[in-house]
């Protein structure tokens, strides 16, 4: 005895000798020859979905009906850290715009979501973001 109670130190992966299962009969095979419907297990079906792509679909059912600002814990759910060096006039023209956006709405914008708004719609009018590269003097070349 092992000073254990009975069931607590038992091998929960021991064959039980009480009531050994029936013998299937394996298909046999020459062996000059291999029957793959012998050796082929059972196969599982392949599965129509995994958790991840339900979690994808449900997360984009989700966006479609609640606006981010209202499913996100805060402004930095969902984004990376990015730092942001602005000259003085740009600073002092994002708030501006916070301003009027927040009149706009007649509402509290974000200045993180106003920054992220900012550059959406600058990536979507590259010839405006060109300009004010080409102001910066991007494109012009010094030959000596």
């Amino acid at each position: 005895m092992t000073g254990m109670k009975e069931g607590a130190g038992e091998d929960p992966f021991a064959e039980d000798d009480a009531d050994p299962e029936p013998a299937v009969d394996e298909p046999t095979v020459d062996e000059g020859t291999v029957d793959e419907s012998a050796t082929r297990t059972t196969t599982e079906p392949e599965p129509t979905a995994t958790r991840s792509d339900e979690r994808q679909e449900s997360d984009q059912q989700e966006s479609l009906q609640i606006p981010y600002k209202f499913r996100r814990d805060g402004v930095q759910d969902g984004r990376d850290r990015v730092p942001l060096f602005l000259q003085k006039d740009t600073k002092s023209d994002e708030r501006d715009a916070q301003r009027e956006l927040e009149d706009r709405f007649d509402d509290d914008v974000s200045l993180t979501d106003l920054r992220e708004a900012v550059v959406k719609a600058g990536l979507e009018h590259l010839d405006e973001v060109e300009a004010n590269l080409e102001e910066w003097g991007y494109g012009m070349t010094f030959d000596e």
